[in-house]
């Protein structure tokens, strides 16, 4: 496993606790306060095999409200998705990059996690914690109101990249901005999806009919919502608050073929808290899911990448305030 760097630690790591110890760094503007979670191997408040492990955001403040933070109970660093905020996954075939190619033992790519070791199962699952073989080279630089994260996975199977996140607060605006960049330094093509699962908890309010999550486009939900929210028109609304262990989970269809329906937003009608986001790529598909603590569209897109080539995207998070 190669070590993790990070040059010009202009930022203060703060540690949670003498028992938990979680390398974090934190950034503002004149608006917005944001603490993130760093990627650290042996340390990182995340080290599960499902998300990327760039951009963990463990709170987001703006005028008095708040919209990521802890949405479990109990918090394991390796498991799937004890995480926070607009993580990221990348997946292929719904699995790992080169997964189906490998045998048991051999090795499998996971963007922004490193290579993993292939266990003798029947089929991948997001919710197992796979063994990293190696997890990289790790780099963070920050100021005052941005940071980036660069992860370079030399050959693993013929699959190689060097991942950049950038994430950064605009200039007097109440906006965070994610700008991407996955360079192919492999042999391999890299054909991959990627999503956003927001993980959003907007000032920490039960989910229920004070929630609205709205959409550009007209909604078909392809499950059952059973009696807990519904599709009206452009908008999904909750029909009573979930109670623990009540979950809201569907494929939302009828987006186009273009960026302008990448475009969600996620209203808070009790406390006023809004927040809408923005991509720059055409969406593949929406998945929704929600439960008690927190609300989660995740948008989804895809992209293949040849090898000694590069693509980019762009999401943009706006937060706003209701009209009273």
């Amino acid at each position: 496993m190669k070590p993790f760097v990070f040059p010009c630690l202009a930022f203060l790591l703060v540690h949670l606790s003498a028992a938990a110890e979680f390398p974090q760094a934190e950034i503002s503007n004149s608006l917005l306060r944001a603490k993130l979670y760093l990627p650290d191997a042996s340390q990182g408040y995340y080290r599960g095999t499902r998300f990327d492990w760039s951009g963990v955001v463990a709170s987001l403040e703006w005028n008095g409200h708040n919209y990521f933070g802890k949405w479990f109970e109990h918090h394991d660093p390796k498991l799937n998705d004890a995480v926070t905020g607009p993580v990221e996954e990348f997946s292929t075939n719904n699995a790992g990059l080169g997964y189906d190619e490998a045998k048991p033992g051999e090795s499998f790519v996971k963007i922004g996690v490193g290579a993993l070791r292939k266990p003798d199962e029947p089929r991948y699952s997001p919710f197992n914690t796979y063994e990293i073989v190696d997890s990289g080279k790790w780099s963070v630089k920050n100021g005052s109101d941005w940071i980036e994260f660069v992860h370079e996975l030399p050959d693993t199977s013929g699959y190689a990249y060097t991942y950049r996140k950038r994430m950064h607060l605009s200039k007097n605006k109440p906006e965070l901005v994610l700008e991407h960049t996955l360079k192919n330094t492999g042999r391999k093509a890299i054909a991959t999806t990627v999503y956003d699962h927001n993980f959003f908890m907007l000032d920490d309010q039960p989910t229920g009919p004070d929630f609205v999550v709205k959409f550009p486009f007209d909604l078909r939900a392809t499950a059952d919502l059973k009696g807990l929210a519904e599709i009206r028109g452009k908008e999904l609304v909750y029909l009573r608050e979930l109670q623990k262990g009540q979950t809201v989970f569907t494929n939302l269809e009828g987006h186009g073929g273009t960026s302008s329906d990448y475009d969600i937003r996620v209203e808070n009608r009790k406390t006023g808290a809004g927040v809408r986001l923005t991509g720059d790529r055409p969406l593949l598909k929406v998945v929704f899911w929600s439960i008690r603590s927190n609300i989660s569209p995740e948008p989804y897109i895809d992209m293949r990448v040849e090898p000694g080539k590069e693509s980019t995207w762009r999401i943009l998070y706006e937060f706003y305030t209701l009209p009273k």
